[in-house]
């Protein structure tokens, strides 16, 4: 008899696991997208740079480096509606934003609210 429920338990989780299935994401925002900036102060110029990588399950990671040294880091969910972005970051430190994409250009930017160039894809 223990035979018998044990081979049902695990005929029941291979047809539970099975009838599971993930939604597939292909939203064209999915990716690495990044903004550069660099100060000069005299003789040494500082380099600031910015990622935000997309994956297909509506979260994030965003990453600031300061001279290629990692500085920050911090998850961000993200989600979309009638084109519009909304990233919302896990850490209060960082301001939430709403972008949206801008396909037509090269490279595709992210764009403000304002029209300003937020970040461009990697």
């Amino acid at each position: 008899m223990k035979k018998f429920f044990s081979l049902l338990s695990i005929v029941c989780i291979i047809a539970i696991s099975n009838c599971t299935s993930i939604p597939e994401n292909n939203d064209p925002i999915l990716g690495i997208w990044a903004r550069s900036s660099s100060s000069i102060d005299g003789k040494s110029g500082n380099t600031t740079r910015e990622e935000w990588i997309f994956n297909d399950v509506y979260l994030g990671r965003y990453q600031s480096y300061s001279d290629s040294k990692l500085t920050f880091y911090t998850d961000f969910k993200w989600s979309e509606e009638n084109g519009v972005y909304t990233i919302i970051y896990a850490d209060t430190e960082v301001t939430d934003v709403t972008v949206s994409l801008e396909e037509t250009n090269d490279p595709e930017i992210l764009a403000l609210e304002n029209g300003s160039v937020f970040a461009t894809r990697e």
